[in-house]
C-alpha cells in the first residue's frame, strides 16, 4: 500500500497521533539523516491531509448551521466552557 493510500485509510485521531509520534522522534535528533528526511516527509504528508480534514469539517458545520437556522453564524469554540 503507498504511502498516499495509507494516509486516507487513518483515521483524523490516528493521523494526529502519528505526527505527534514523528514529531517526538524528530525532537530527539537520534536518528540518521536519510530517516529523518523521511519522517519529515510523512509528517508533512500527514499535517496536510489532516488540515484537509478540518478544513472540510467546518464547511459541513457551516452548512449544517446555514440549513438549520436559514443563515450561516460562525461562533469561536471555547474549549473552557466544555469542561
Amino acid at each position: 500500500m503507498s504511502k498516499a493510500k495509507k494516509e486516507e485509510a487513518r483515521s483524523f485521531e490516528e493521523s494526529m497521533k502519528r505526527l505527534d509520534e514523528i514529531v517526538g522522534q524528530l525532537e530527539e535528533d537520534k536518528l540518521p539523516l536519510d530517516k529523518m528526511i523521511s519522517l519529515y516527509e510523512e509528517g508533512v504528508a500527514l499535517a496536510r491531509a489532516c488540515g484537509e480534514t478540518l478544513e472540510s469539517a467546518e464547511q459541513k458545520v457551516r452548512l449544517i448551521a446555514r440549513k438549520a437556522g436559514g443563515g450561516a453564524t460562525l461562533e469561536e469554540f471555547d474549549e473552557r466552557e466544555e469542561a
